[in-house]
């Protein structure tokens, strides 16, 4: 038994001019130019099967689309978003959505790929692109700290000015003290790296106690001064002091140092005192970061301490001192970039976007 045609369908108010419209727009998608189509041709009485040979579609089709339009009107005739197929969203729109704080619903902190991806209804993958070429990297975090020195200004352009523009005929060394250096030894050898692993090492270690170690970097060669010892007292800064000035005979010294309170011992100003040719320049509160011995400290750190196993505090001295000797055979300057009026407009800044907090 043939099927019998479908009654026409009965348009809404004003739904033909639109539909019209749709079908003879040269900006509109070709899907749905086609869709307004079938809705004409069903208005007019047209069979499915009539319709679906005219516009190229199968029977079924012409079916879901002209009830579709039934239900929803000429909205229902639009794409709607397919759970596999995640939208396009411009990388610019993805990084300025990183920026906002996550919604409290959510209750995290910040924002992750795949929670950013849901929220937008995007893939996984395109917030990683986007992140990459913009930067932006949500997991981390870093911490400052401002500086409420009254003589800020004095004391970053005075050491600025050392960096940039040393005195003639003297010596500019950054000082400063590593505490609390651990002799750790671990319980099982390390495992060497091999090709697809790293190198590896046990969790569990011994403790042998700790050391102190004094560096004076020379910031004209890069050449460091150091010393081990077993506490950071007046008493050990001060003697350091003396190696320092002994390893510079008849030189005048300027000594760039931070605002601990050994390095301010009445002991200390009274020996500096009885020694002219050292001067002393303290770097502003909360800005040690301005000692370039801090950049050395950070090396010594990554490449002789971090991964090293000590068996004991002479054993972990010794491999201290061994490199220092090695850098020095190839030691090199840090370069200092910063102008004291870019830190100081920085700085400003800082306590700017902290004000209106």
């Amino acid at each position: 038994m043939a099927n019998r045609p479908a009654p026409g369908l009965l348009l809404r108010d004003g739904d033909r001019a639109r539909l019209l419209r749709l079908t003879r727009s040269s900006t509109v998608r070709a899907g749905l130019a086609q869709r307004a189509r079938i809705v004409l041709l069903a208005s007019g009485g047209v069979s499915n099967t009539a319709i679906a040979s005219q516009v190229g579609m199968s029977r079924p089709t012409v079916i879901t689309w002209r009830d579709r339009y039934a239900r929803q009107g000429i909205d229902g005739l639009r794409d709607r978003d397919r759970p596999g197929r995640p939208r396009v969203v411009d990388h610019r729109a993805i990084v300025a959505a990183t920026l906002k704080a996550p919604p409290k619903k959510y209750g995290v902190t910040h924002w992750s790929t795949r929670l950013l991806a849901r929220h937008l209804r995007v893939g996984d993958a395109t917030i990683a692109r986007a992140w990459r070429e913009y930067g932006v990297q949500p997991w981390r975090l870093e911490t400052f700290k401002f500086s409420t020195d009254p003589h800020l200004v004095a004391k970053v352009t005075d050491v600025v000015g050392l960096y940039l523009n040393p005195p003639q005929n003297a010596v500019v060394l950054c000082v400063d003290e590593k505490s609390q250096i651990q002799a750790l030894d671990r319980t099982a050898p390390m495992l060497p790296m091999q090709p697809g692993l790293p190198a590896r090492r046990t969790h569990d270690y011994k403790r042998h106690g700790t050391s102190t170690l004094f560096a004076a970097l020379e910031v004209a060669t890069g050449q460091v001064t150091g010393a081990c010892k077993n506490r950071h007292r007046h008493q050990e800064f001060l003697a350091f002091l003396k190696q320092v000035a002994k390893a510079y005979p008849g030189q005048d010294l300027h000594l760039v140092m931070d605002n601990y309170a050994a390095h301010k011992h009445p002991k200390v100003n009274q020996w500096l005192e009885q020694n002219p040719r050292i001067a002393v320049h303290f770097t502003p509160t909360s800005a040690s970061w301005m000692n370039m011995v801090e950049i050395w400290f950070g090396i010594i750190e990554r490449q002789a301490i971090h991964r090293g196993t000590f068996t004991s505090v002479p054993d972990l001295n010794a491999k201290i001192r061994a490199f220092i000797t090695g850098w020095n055979d190839r030691k090199h300057p840090f370069v200092w970039t910063k102008t004291a009026d870019q830190i100081l407009k920085t700085t400003n800044r800082q306590k700017t976007s902290n004000a209106a907090h």
